[in-house]
């Protein structure tokens, strides 16, 4: 995800990381030539004269910017509720975190070493959430926060996080057989761990179920025909201008199409997708601060990161 600090109107108008232009450059290029070549020809295919009057390109462009703006909003909804979802997971947490520290009535130095290796089971549930949206492996994160046994427990495992949630709750389940845990209290630690489920649950939602494809393959065919017959309508009346102003009606249309396409995934590793690695450091960071576990400095981005 890109993460910029705020810059003047002059300099937004070259900036390039974080654009959807990069994509969408070649189809530019493309409809310019082919506007080029429209005014070069004033409009004629071969002998015939094609006439379209630019009140026509008004009306559909007004069809196809509601519609836009229909399937725009619900890619930002399916990227907001994923952000939710992983703001909820940073609280929860930290809320789990403080109730295994504070809550569970063992303070023997085996029971603090014990207390250490479930928080890092915590921050793996979040590194391996992150890892089964973005289909990888990793291993490297896994095999810092989980025992040899539990590594091969979860090895070739599709749901990881799910079994991680098992291994929290057999602890928890143990803690209370030997009394270090009373009724109320696991109650509300298993309510914590019904909230890391309903969170797991959300984001494969989201993941498993994208836009329908009908909406996307109608909005990406009705851009393109659009851009490519209005330089017959502009061409009488804009003369030597057209192929600029078709440029930028273009530009708006498909480089919105892209976004829609992009965010409309959000757990994605693309410049616009949310930030789960960001967001999985900060709540091991968060996390082991409490329990005092050592660990690296937490990095704050600069001026932009791509994560």
């Amino acid at each position: 995800m890109i993460v910029r600090q705020r810059t003047n109107w002059l300099k937004m108008l070259f900036i390039w990381r974080g654009s959807v232009l990069k994509k969408i450059v070649v189809q530019l290029s493309i409809i310019t030539l082919f506007s080029l070549a429209i005014y070069f020809f004033k409009g004629r295919i071969f002998d015939y004269k094609v006439h379209l009057n630019p009140t026509i390109f008004t009306l559909i462009g007004l069809a196809l910017a509601i519609f836009m703006g229909f399937c725009n909003s619900a890619s930002y909804d399916r990227f907001w509720e994923g952000r939710k979802l992983w703001g909820l997971l940073v609280i929860e947490t930290r809320s789990l975190t403080r109730q295994i520290l504070s809550l569970v009535n063992d303070s023997s130095p085996e029971a603090k070493e014990e207390k250490a290796r479930i928080i890092k089971l915590i921050s793996a549930f979040s590194w391996s959430l992150n890892f089964q949206l973005r289909d990888k492996t990793g291993t490297e994160h896994l095999e810092r926060l989980l025992s040899p046994e539990q590594l091969e427990q979860v090895k070739n495992k599709k749901f990881i996080p799910n079994i991680i949630l098992g291994f929290i709750a057999d602890w928890l389940n143990e803690q209370h057989k030997k009394g270090n845990i009373d009724t109320i209290v696991m109650t509300s630690m298993d309510h914590q761990l019904n909230q890391f489920s309903n969170i797991s649950g959300g984001c494969e939602r989201i993941y498993n179920t994208p836009l329908p494809f009908a909406y996307s393959v109608l909005l990406h065919r009705t851009v393109y025909l659009y851009c490519f017959w209005l330089p017959f309508g502009l061409v009488d009346s804009l003369g030597w201008m057209m192929p600029l102003i078709v440029l930028l009606i273009s530009y708006t249309f498909i480089a919105l199409d892209a976004i829609i396409q992009e965010i409309g995934e959000p757990f994605g590793e693309e410049e616009n997708d949310l930030a789960l690695n960001s967001i999985c450091r900060t709540i091991e960071f968060s996390i082991f601060e409490q329990a005092g576990i050592p660990q690296g400095e937490l990095k704050k981005p600069d001026t932009y990161f791509v994560d």
